[in-house]
C-alpha cells in the first residue's frame, strides 16, 4: 500500500515549536493526541491562563477545563481526563521556510533541494553497507558495471521500483532537536521513511565511472548476513521496522517502503518484497434471505423511533418533587450548577422559574445538594421528559430519554462468525435514520439535519451476552439514546447524526480501526455505557409493564 506523506511546518511560539503535546484519555485508558490545530488552540489558550477554551469554534463540542484538566462534551456531559506532554521536541529549520514536500511526487514537479545527509541509525547503516562498494558517494550499482559515458545514465535496479525524489531525507518516528537558532519547527505527519542516496541520485542510478565495483562483485552472502544481523539488532534496540520478505521474482518495491530491514536487504542487493497489511473487512460475505434468522426471544425484527413525552399537567416543580428533599440549612459549600453559596440565593440569570432562588434541594439517592431554582432550570433546559440527571455524579432519576431523530432499527441472526467468537454466529443491527429537520429539543430546531453514512451496520456475537447487549441496545433506542444531532468529532460537520456515547461495533471481520473484532471487553465495555444511561436489566423488566 502506497500513501502519500508530507511533513508540516510551524512556528518556534507554537505548541509543537515548544514540544507541547495535548492528550486525552480513551476508552482503554490510554493516552490520543489531539490533531495539531486542536492541540495548538488548547495551548494558546493555556498559556493566556484562561480557567476553560470551548472547541466549538473550531468544530469540536468539547470544552476543556484546565482547572481539572478535563475534557467536557457539551451535549453528553461526558467527562474525560486531558494531559500536556512536554516530550515532543520537534527538530529546528533555520533559515527561509522550504516549500511543502511530499511522496509520490507529482509529475513534472521540480526537484526539491538537496538535504544534508542524515546521520540516524538506519542512514548510517545504510551507508556502512553501501559504502563496502567503494569509495565515492554510496549509489546502488547494477549488477554488471559496464564503462557508460555520463550523459547516458544507468538503468534502475528492477528492485528499486519507483523513482524516489531528489533530495529526501530519511524522517524517523523518534525526532530530536537540531542545535540551530531561530526558524521553523518541522513536524512528520506520519512516521514514514523516504530514501535518497548521499549525492542526490535515484537510487539505481550510477555515477558513470566504471572503475567503481558495483554491488553485485561483493559477497552475496556476506552482505546478506550483515543486513540481518544489523536489522535484528536495530529491532532490539526498539527502532521501529516493518516486515519484509525474502522472495526471489517478486514485483518490484521501492525499498523505501520496507522500512530498515528492506533497505539493508535492497542494499546488498537482495529481492525485497513487503508483507501484505490486513484487510479491513466492513462487512460480513453476502447473505440470502433465506439465510437470515429471527433472534430467539426477541420479538419482531424491526423497531421504529417513538418520542416519549411527559405526562401532561406535570410542572418541573411536581416532576423534582418526587427526587428531592428540602434542606433547611444549608451547608457551607457551593452549588456547582450556579457556583454560588448554597447559604446564598442562586446565582442562575437565565428565565426565572417560579421557586424562590434561596431554597436548596437534597437529591434522595446520591444526596448531592443544589439550589431548587438552578435544578428547575437545569431542567427546563434539557429534554423535560420527566427524568433528572445529577450533574455532580450523573445518577440518573427517572426514566432518561434522549433526542435521536426517527428512524428505523433492524436485528437478526446471519451464519457467520466474528473473529474471537468463532463458538456462534453472528447478530446484525442495521440503523437507518433519514436527514430531516430539528425538532424544539434538537440544538438549533427548525434548521436542517444531515444524515451521514447510514444505513450503519453494526455487529455483536449471538452469545447469551451479546443478546442482552441486544435487549438493552433495544431499550436505548425505544428511549432515543443511540443517536443524537450535534457536532461530529471525525469530521467536524455541525448539525448531524452523531453516536451519542454508546459504542458500536461496526467493522466485521477485523479490528483495525478499532471498531471490530476480536476485543475481549467490548460487550462488558458496552453493557457499563447503557449503565450510564439509566438501562440496565431492570429496565427490561420497566419496559415490559
Amino acid at each position: 500500500t502506497i500513501r502519500p506523506v508530507r511533513r508540516s511546518y510551524y512556528d518556534p511560539s507554537s505548541a509543537p515549536g515548544k514540544g507541547v503535546v495535548w492528550e486525552w484519555e480513551n476508552d482503554s485508558g490510554t493516552w490520543t493526541p489531539y490533531d495539531m490545530d486542536v492541540g495548538i488552540t488548547i495551548q494558546r489558550a493555556y498559556e493566556k491562563q484562561h480557567p476553560w477554551v470551548d472547541l466549538s469554534a473550531i468544530g469540536f463540542c468539547y470544552v476543556i477545563d484546565f482547572a481539572t484538566m478535563g475534557q467536557i462534551n457539551r451535549q453528553t456531559q461526558r467527562k474525560r481526563r486531558v494531559r500536556r506532554r512536554l516530550d515532543m521536541v520537534y527538530p529546528l529549520v533555520s533559515g527561509a521556510l522550504p516549500k511543502s514536500q511530499s511522496w509520490p511526487a507529482s509529475p513534472g514537479a521540480a526537484a526539491a533541494p538537496p538535504v544534508p545527509a542524515c546521520t540516524c541509525p538506519q542512514c548510517l547503516l545504510v551507508m556502512s553497507i553501501k559504502a563496502a562498494a567503494g569509495p565515492g558517494p554510496a549509489t546502488l550499482q547494477p549488477r554488471k558495471a559496464t564503462s557508460v559515458p555520463p550523459a547516458t545514465p544507468k538503468p534502475p535496479l528492477p528492485l528499486a521500483g519507483p523513482k524516489a525524489p531528489d533530495g529526501m531525507a530519511v524522517v524517523r518516528g523518534s525526532l530530536k532537536p537540531l542545535a540551530a537558532q531561530g526558524g521553523w519547527r518541522q513536524a512528520a505527519s506520519t512516521p514514514a521513511l523516504s530514501s535518497a542516496s548521499a549525492s542526490g541520485s535515484p537510487p539505481g542510478v550510477g555515477s558513470g565511472k566504471a572503475s567503481r565495483p558495483s554491488l553485485g562483485t561483493l559477497n552475496r552472502s556476506h552482505l546478506q548476513r550483515l543486513a540481518i544481523a544489523q536489522s535484528r539488532m536495530l529491532i532490539a534496540s526498539g527502532v521501529p521496522t516493518v516486515p519484509v520478505k525474502n522472495l526471489t521474482g517478486s514485483s518490484p518495491v521501492n525499498p523505501a517502503l520496507a522500512g530498515i530491514t528492506g533497505i539493508l536487504m535492497s542494499a546488498a542487493g537482495l529481492p525485497v518484497c513487503l508483507t501484505r497489511p490486513p484487510k479491513l473487512v466492513l462487512h460480513p460475505p453476502p447473505v440470502s434471505k433465506s439465510e437470515i434468522q429471527s433472534i430467539p426471544g426477541i420479538s419482531h425484527s424491526c423497531r421504529k423511533t417513538t418520542k416519549k413525552q411527559a405526562k401532561k399537567g406535570k410542572t418541573p416543580e411536581e416532576v423534582l418533587k418526587k427526587y428531592l428533599q428540602k434542606v433547611r440549612h444549608p451547608p457551607d459549600e457551593d452549588c456547582t450548577i450556579c457556583m454560588e453559596q448554597l447559604s446564598a440565593p442562586s446565582g442562575y440569570k437565565g428565565p426565572q422559574p417560579a421557586i424562590k432562588p434561596d431554597l436548596v434541594g437534597k437529591l434522595v439517592k446520591c444526596s448531592h445538594v443544589f439550589h431548587l431554582h438552578c435544578l428547575v432550570a437545569m431542567y427546563n433546559n434539557g429534554n423535560k421528559d420527566g427524568s433528572l440527571q445529577c450533574p455532580t455524579c450523573k445518577t440518573i432519576y427517572g426514566v432518561k430519554t434522549g433526542t435521536q431523530p426517527p428512524g428505523k432499527m433492524e436485528y437478526h441472526i446471519i451464519p457467520h462468525a466474528l473473529p474471537g467468537h468463532a463458538d456462534c454466529k453472528t447478530i446484525r443491527i442495521i440503523y437507518n435514520i433519514p436527514p430531516g429537520v430539528q425538532g424544539p429539543e434538537h440544538p438549533n430546531p427548525g434548521k436542517s439535519f444531515t444524515a451521514r453514512g447510514f444505513p450503519r451496520h453494526c455487529y455483536l456475537p449471538d452469545s447469551e451476552k451479546g443478546r442482552k447487549v441486544l435487549k438493552l441496545l433495544l431499550v436505548a433506542w425505544d428511549r432515543r439514546l443511540i443517536f443524537a444531532i450535534g457536532t461530529s468529532s471525525t469530521t467536524g460537520e455541525s448539525d448531524t447524526v452523531i453516536w451519542n456515547e454508546i459504542h458500536h461495533k461496526t467493522e466485521f471481520g477485523s479490528n483495525l480501526t478499532g471498531h471490530g473484532y476480536p476485543d475481549i471487553n467490548y460487550l462488558d465495555n458496552v453493557l457499563a455505557e447503557l449503565a450510564a444511561q439509566g438501562i440496565t436489566e431492570e429496565s427490561l423488566a420497566q419496559e415490559k409493564d
